[in-house]
């Protein structure tokens, strides 16, 4: 946990950006580390979620270019950005649950590389943060596939969350089946390794950019890489004491020693 005066150490407002693949753990990482230094917590991946979900219950091929996108541009979509209880609403309606079904997993690639579609999502994306770093928390922890590069390049913390695809699978099987046993991981394997190639069509999420902190989470537990993750905004709020300016790289600081396993590398 990090000093009981952490938030107050934490210069406001504050914008932290995690990308990762499937299963790295970032939205739980994400939420956790929003949760321990109260900021509004953004998981962009639900808003495509949201989208897939709106375009197929009006009936839409999704395959429809040209008719997706309007679609999308017209959408009424709301994001609960409290990372006790974040939500998602559609027309008023929560569909927080709804857009975790294998339905919604197995077609949000098609919405998340429409162009025109992911355009108009990435722009949301930028507005909320924006809020939220004039809001009353005073910013937040955004997390998808190009927050570091597209969404958030100016993040005051950059972070590419990784894990081995062993691990992610392993992960997510539990995740979704309860068990991480051959069948499991057998069953979740097309949602992560199909998703990443697809998603990897239109954004980089699988290796770090200049500027951002690689964290390789496979040997971590959830709290180790929350620890990592909250080390990493310490050392960029301490390095800004008294410079008088904004310090967006957290690479540009000693991060050897954030994971003494060796995980977070430059």
């Amino acid at each position: 946990m990090p000093a009981p005066n952490a938030p107050e150490i934490i210069g406001r407002p504050l914008v932290i950006a995690i990308d990762g693949p499937s299963g790295s753990g970032k939205s739980s990482v994400s939420r956790e580390v929003a949760r321990r230094l109260g900021l509004e917590y953004l998981d962009t991946g639900a808003m495509y979620r949201a989208a897939t979900w709106s375009a197929l219950n009006a009936g839409l091929d999704l395959t429809d270019t040209s008719a997706v996108a309007e679609h999308v541009r017209l959408l009424d979509l709301r994001m609960g950005t409290d990372p006790s209880a974040p939500g998602v609403w559609v027309d008023g309606r929560d569909i927080n649950a709804e857009i975790r079904e294998t339905r919604i997993s197995a077609s949000v690639s098609v919405v998340a590389t429409n162009l025109p579609a992911r355009a108009e999502l990435q722009q949301r994306q930028r507005d909320l943060i924006e809020a939220a770093a004039k809001g009353e928390r005073g910013g937040c922890v955004a997390e998808g596939r190009d927050i570091t590069t597209v969404i958030a390049p100016d993040a005051d913390v950059r972070i590419l969350l990784t894990a081995s695809e062993e691990a992610r699978l392993a992960r997510r099987a539990r995740e979704l089946h309860g068990s991480d046993d051959a069948t499991a991981v057998a069953a979740t394997r097309d949602q992560i390794v199909r998703r990443d190639a697809d998603d990897s069509a239109v954004s980089s999420f699988q290796v770090a950019a200049d500027g951002v902190l690689h964290l390789d989470s496979s040997g971590l537990n959830l709290e180790q890489t929350v620890q990592a993750v909250l080390d990493a905004v310490m050392r960029n709020a301490n390095a800004n004491v008294g410079n008088g300016g904004r310090h967006n790289r957290v690479t540009d600081l000693d991060s050897a020693d954030l994971a003494s396993n060796g995980a977070v590398n430059r």
